[in-house]
């Protein structure tokens, strides 16, 4: 193991396995079993002669030490540790590796999609967003808790200005369709203070949500615009942490600004308990006035109160981080399928179109006078060749839409006049498309005249015309360019809950079935005095007892209802002051044979009654 010096040179290298030093060759290499020191000394001649010592270091030891080991070495020689031929040499496989991954080696997990689709941390909250926070808290407490109505949009406004301080904070600007979801999810609000069916104030309360949420993450790809439209609920824990923080770092800077504002919001409500309730009790006027203003709370709705509080405070705060650091939706990018050639792409959706062609012509023929012939054929009413035919063309359209998104991920696109191919044949496709909507909305309008309207078939009659505005998008999209077309069709379907909701369905289906009624017609009483008080106005033109019978619900429903003015909606209140005008009277038993005999619901088939449609 010992290296003897000769006067010229020093031995050969021994090599690692042997356990002995090594050359300056060894020296390099991590792990070796020794590494010389080498002391330079100047002999007679003309090159200096190198003489090494043997100094041998852990063979667990790292590339570090073994750099160390091989610099040179003054003073006194350090004995050797360590070494010798009973220490093993580390194998390979057993040496510490470093991992490449640059989070792994600082001892962290790798981002999530949400941060990395999350834009940078957004700045402490301000002052405008937590008193905006903390007033939508309130709202929501005291108002909500009485009914839908005014409230709702009373309530938004803190929440949005909220929102728009915190934005303006991080340094975001109002861009044209941020300004449009946010006017449009604004307005869709107003549609639980007009009307009092629950079931459109439902679809308006989604789509103001989605709205809003598109408003703060601005998005507009297709994964952007449906994500971004639920893209509230994954920022309510963070929203809630970082208005936390923000809450805990002002009360440490501002302590005596702190216990100044909860002195002065102290002192000002005790002063008004004390002359409200004096001038209360001078003026029976001015106690009328205040009791309306000031919500209705007692102990026994004191956790539901809560509830609405924690609930406002959430989403308020949810809302204002969204617009200070957005989820950039847009990130999240489908990668198109695999072209195809034109022949195996084309083939199916020119049969496909041949198809439509045939039943189209099949639909002309019977629109120009063979109607009646078919029916003779095929041995059905009016009423169930209507009926029959609306669900199997409505689905048609749903299925037509989905080829069209399949055919356009499948699209050849490496040649010249492959687009032009894809827009000829799905052009084709969108307007024969178009016809069948036409066609199952005239059958539609068949079924009602033999039935009369109902909330299912105005709602599915809806959703078929909504259906063919899309088609009328895509045709646009594939002339002018499909850029727009992800946030065009949800404005479509915006607008379209909107223009829902404003109609007044349950308004709208009372005047159809009255007046079928005055043409002869038969009537459902049963069925119209379930429907809500926006029925109330076209009701109240029916002749006695009909009226009466189908306003008995409505009355007693109105009557057990004592809503403050911001719970209440137009359709409501209208409706109660034609019923206090004129009232409706109890008619008690005649109620159960109007309307429910034979010859009134004629329009059923024999066998079945029962219409689900």
């Amino acid at each position: 193991m010992s290296e003897q010096s000769s006067g010229a040179s020093s031995r050969p290298d021994v090599p690692p396995e042997s356990g002995g030093g090594a050359g300056a060759e060894g020296s390099a290499k991590p792990g070796g079993a020794g590494q010389p020191a080498s002391v330079t000394t100047h002999t007679p001649g003309p090159e200096p002669v190198s003489v090494s010592e043997p100094v041998s270091a852990s063979v667990s030891e790292g590339p570090g030490r073994a750099r160390a080991a091989a610099a040179p070495v003054s003073g006194p020689s350090v004995p050797p540790q360590n070494v010798g031929p009973d220490v093993p040499k580390v194998p390979a496989y057993l040496r510490p590796v470093q991992p490449a991954d640059a989070w792994q080696r600082r001892g962290q997990q790798p981002p999530g999609v949400m941060t990395r689709l999350r834009a940078a941390s957004p700045p402490a909250i301000g002052p405008g967003t937590l008193w905006s926070v903390l007033a939508t808290a309130f709202l929501s407490a005291l108002l909500l808790g009485d009914g839908l109505g005014l409230n709702l949009l009373i309530v938004a406004v803190p929440a949005a200005l909220g929102a728009f301080f915190a934005a303006r904070s991080a340094g975001r600007r109002l861009r044209p369709w941020t300004a449009v979801w946010a006017l449009g999810g604004l307005m869709l609000l107003a549609v639980p203070a007009l009307r009092d069916a629950g079931w459109p104030v439902f679809l308006a309360m989604v789509s103001a949500l989605a709205l809003g949420s598109l408003a703060l993450h601005g998005s507009r790809s297709w994964p952007g615009v449906l994500l971004g439209s639920v893209g509230l609920l994954p920022s309510v824990a963070g929203g809630a942490r970082w208005g936390w923080r923000g809450v805990r770092a002002r009360a440490d800077d501002s302590r005596g600004r702190v216990r100044t504002v909860a002195r002065t919001t102290a002192v000002a409500v005790v002063l008004l308990i004390v002359f409200g309730t004096l001038f209360a009790s001078a003026d029976a006027a001015f106690a009328d006035l205040l009791g309306s203003l000031t919500p209705d709370m007692s102990i026994g709705d004191s956790p539901w109160r809560v509830f609405l509080f924690v609930l406002g405070l959430l989403g308020a705060l949810a809302a204002a981080y969204s617009a200070a650091a957005p989820v950039r939706w847009d990130g999240i990018t489908v990668r198109p399928g695999k072209a195809r050639n034109r022949a195996e792409w084309a083939l199916p959706l020119i049969v496909l179109n041949l198809l439509f062609a045939v039943f189209i012509g099949l639909q002309l023929v019977v629109l120009l006078g063979g109607y009646d012939k078919v029916l003779e054929e095929t041995g059905l009413k009016p009423a169930e060749y209507a009926r029959q035919g609306f669900w199997q063309l409505l689905w048609a359209t749903v299925l037509t839409l989905l080829v069209i998104a399949l055919a356009l991920r499948w699209a050849p696109r490496g040649k010249a006049g492959d687009r032009t191919l894809v827009r000829s044949v799905l052009g084709v496709l969108c307007v024969l498309t178009l016809v069948v909507v036409a066609s199952a909305l005239r059958r539609m309008d068949l079924y009602v005249d033999a039935f009369g309207l109902t909330r299912l078939r105005i709602s599915v009659a809806a959703v078929e015309l909504w259906l063919g505005v899309v088609l009328v998008l895509i045709l646009a999209a594939g002339v002018f360019g499909a850029r727009l077309l992800p946030r065009a069709v949800m404005v479509s379907a915006a607008v379209g809950v909107l223009a829902f909701g404003l109609i007044s369905p349950d308004g709208l289906i009372a005047e159809q079935n009255v007046q079928r009624h005055g043409n002869g017609g038969t009537i459902d009483i049963e069925y119209l005095e379930g429907l809500s008080a926006d029925a109330v106005p076209a009701l109240n033109e029916l002749p006695e007892p009909l009226r009466s019978c189908a306003l008995e619900n409505v009355q007693r429903d109105l009557g057990l209802r004592d809503a403050p003015w911001y719970a209440t909606s137009w359709g409501e209140a209208r409706a109660r002051d034609i019923l206090e005008e004129h009232p409706a009277a109890h008619q008690g038993t005649r109620c159960y044979d109007l309307g429910r005999d034979a010859d009134e619901r004629d329009g059923y088939e024999e066998d079945d009654s029962y219409d689900p449609y």
